[in-house]
């Protein structure tokens, strides 16, 4: 077992445990690999263990992985045979095996030949990049999530190249989302991002102005706004992570009330997962946890 796969395991586990001490399903938790500065290679070994929902915050970096991705043979698969299908005893593909563009969440990815069979039981869903030991014949695209900070002039590649954007705060940005989005893609899932702690330096509408945001993000065509998003300031204290993540929840329930329907609370990294999970948490993003500690990286301008 490989070191990224060993610490996807122990993710996982942290995950399953929290969940259950939650009273919730664990099934309920999705799992955002972050693998902002790390290598493809990197992204491959997460894949090759199981993992295929990632989460990039600097949008030239991901675009090389993205392409370096989608051109790679499933392991195990010859030159020449790629187009053969998945077959018994191969190994889980390492990129994107499939030339089809990536399916919107909560839709199942069936391998070739299976496509009219809908979901089954083990099977794989490509939504929170939970993976099912049963499910090895399916072949996935990998799922990209944009998880940093919009500039005006990135939007249109990242509506092109993700299925999620997790940072969403001003009306600008969306429209701008909404218009570069190909309509062959289906909408693009977003997230409202929520300043919850007050931070001057974090991006993020404060909570007081989020009702009437979420109201004009769901009449954008070509988006999908799914929920809130938040990045509470660190602390070690479990009582104070657990009262940030609350107030993600209620302001949640609050939107849901006008009429909204939200269904995701990305919340939670590698230090604090377990007080997002306690507190409602349906996406989960780690990265240091699963690739080990960053290296400095200068964003592109």
């Amino acid at each position: 077992m490989t070191t990224i796969a060993a610490r996807l395991q122990a993710v996982r586990s942290r995950i399953r445990v929290a969940a259950l001490g939650a009273g919730r399903s664990p099934d309920e938790i999705g799992l955002i690999a972050v693998s902002k500065t790390f290598s493809p290679a990197a992204v491959a070994e997460a894949c090759a263990a199981g993992q295929f929902a990632f989460g990039e915050n600097y949008l030239q970096e991901a675009l090389g992985k993205i392409q370096a991705l989608s051109q790679t043979r499933p392991i195990g698969v010859a030159p020449g045979q790629e187009e053969r299908g998945p077959q018994e005893g191969d190994m889980r593909s390492a990129g994107v095996a499939s030339p089809r563009p990536l399916l919107l969440p909560l839709q199942w990815h069936d391998a070739p030949g299976q496509k009219e069979r809908g979901p089954q039981e083990g099977d794989m869903r490509s939504s929170a990049g939970v993976a099912s030991p049963r499910a090895r014949p399916l072949l996935l695209p990998l799922e990209w999530h944009f998880i940093g900070p919009i500039q005006s002039n990135k939007t249109r590649q990242i509506a092109e190249h993700f299925t999620w954007v997790h940072a969403v705060d001003r009306i600008k940005i969306a429209q701008r989302l909404a218009a570069a989005r190909p309509a062959t893609q289906g909408p693009l899932q977003i997230c409202l991002q929520v300043n919850v702690s007050g931070e001057g330096s974090k991006s993020g509408v404060r909570p007081e102005e989020a009702v009437a945001l979420a109201q004009a993000l769901s009449q954008l065509p070509g988006l999908q706004l799914r929920g809130l998003m938040a990045i509470p300031e660190p602390t070690d204290d479990i009582v104070v992570q657990r009262a940030r993540f609350r107030q993600v929840r209620q302001l949640k329930d609050e939107i849901n009330r006008q009429g909204i329907s939200l269904d995701t609370l990305s919340m939670g990294m590698s230090d604090d997962l377990e007080a997002a999970i306690a507190e409602g948490a349906t996406l989960v993003r780690v990265g240091r946890a699963i690739f080990g500690e960053r290296v400095p990286f200068t964003p592109d301008c």
